[in-house]
């Protein structure tokens, strides 16, 4: 795969993004963080909203961890949220608020792998080391008919080696921006447009007919089905909130009394007037489908014992829109919220 002609296509299609009209390291750190939860379009608006709000690693460092899942809410995987958080504390306290400018150095920090290292090594010092992204992997795997199932590690290294030896002697920015617009671009998973792909005279996924096939990954464990039943308690224009805690989904944000399994668990309302019990919708997570029901209650006198050992918050409206929920959490407060909140 000649690089100077991947560049050549690079410059005639590129996308204007605002991480690549900089070399600031704690701006590509940020990009690199968000985009490996969503695409571009997607990941664009979350990016701006960082960075207006946390300019710099040192507001990133000052920053509550329930800000940062507020501004990340929507994007899933929150445990990427709180190792950014992590590892710009680490930046911060040990580095002066600088990252270091090499892919080794960048590599021992806490939260920082070796693919985000090496795209803050090339795109904000430049540096001769290869990216490999899941669109980059696309890329060689059919180019150079690679078989091999890419989710096993020796595999990612084979195609790693692969990067390396197509690198230019110089340029190694913009070549690595080049091979992952090219698979974000042209070369897309599904049903690419090959008759106008540069390379499709060798590309052997093209040649042998594979490129529907290729890159090969092993599927993914079946998703497992979880039913939540939540009670949302309201007593005097509040309602009743409760932070998750570690070793299960939306670690650290807040959502309601959950009963989960438990369909048609009656707790003691003492004098609850039911305001509202929706109908089970599904939303899916990673390897995981929830099927959820609300059920809205007007609370006149709620135990406090039951409060306390459930660790239930009473929040008005105002106090919720500064925390972090899980976004079928909020989706159900913006649908619901003139019966919710008088």
């Amino acid at each position: 795969m000649n690089s100077k002609n991947l560049r050549e296509w690079y410059e005639t299609n590129k996308r204007d993004l605002p991480w690549r009209n900089t070399q600031n390291p704690y701006f590509i750190w940020i990009s690199e963080v968000i985009l490996q939860q969503t695409r571009v379009a997607q990941g664009l608006p979350y990016f701006l909203k960082f960075v207006e709000q946390f300019p710099d690693i040192q507001s990133l460092a000052n920053a509550s961890e329930v800000e940062i899942l507020r501004l990340w809410q929507g994007l899933g995987y929150y445990s990427r949220a709180r190792n950014m958080h992590k590892t710009a504390k680490i930046v911060a306290e040990n580095h002066h608020g600088i990252f270091p400018n090499s892919y080794e150095n960048l590599l021992k920090l806490k939260g920082i792998g070796p693919y985000t290292a090496s795209a803050i090594a090339t795109f904000a010092f430049n540096e001769k080391v290869a990216v490999l992204d899941g669109n980059v992997m696309r890329v060689l795997a059919r180019i150079y008919g690679f078989e091999g199932d890419i989710s096993v590690q020796k595999n990612k290294n084979i195609l790693h080696d692969i990067a390396i030896e197509i690198l230019p002697n110089t340029n190694y920015s913009i070549h690595n921006q080049a091979i992952m617009e090219f698979g974000a671009l042209q070369c897309v998973p599904k049903n690419p447009n090959c008759e106008i792909c540069p390379f499709k005279l060798e590309c052997i996924a093209f040649e042998q007919k594979k490129v529907s096939v290729l890159p090969f990954k092993k599927k993914a464990k079946k998703s497992i089905d979880r039913y939540f039943t939540y009670y949302i308690y309201r007593c005097e224009n509040k309602i009743a909130m409760k932070k998750r805690i570690s070793g299960d989904i939306w670690e650290g944000l807040y959502d309601f009394y959950l009963a989960e399994n438990h369909l048609n668990d009656i707790v003691n309302l003492q004098n609850g007037v039911f305001v509202l019990e929706t109908e089970t919708i599904k939303h899916i997570l990673s390897h995981q489908n929830l099927w959820i029901k609300f059920i809205v209650v007007e609370i006149k006198n709620l135990d406090n014992t039951f409060v306390n050992k459930n660790n239930l918050v009473f929040l008005d409206q105002n106090e919720i829109n500064q925390i972090g929920v899980p976004i079928v959490i909020e989706k159900f407060l913006k649908k619901h919220k003139h019966l919710i909140f008088k």
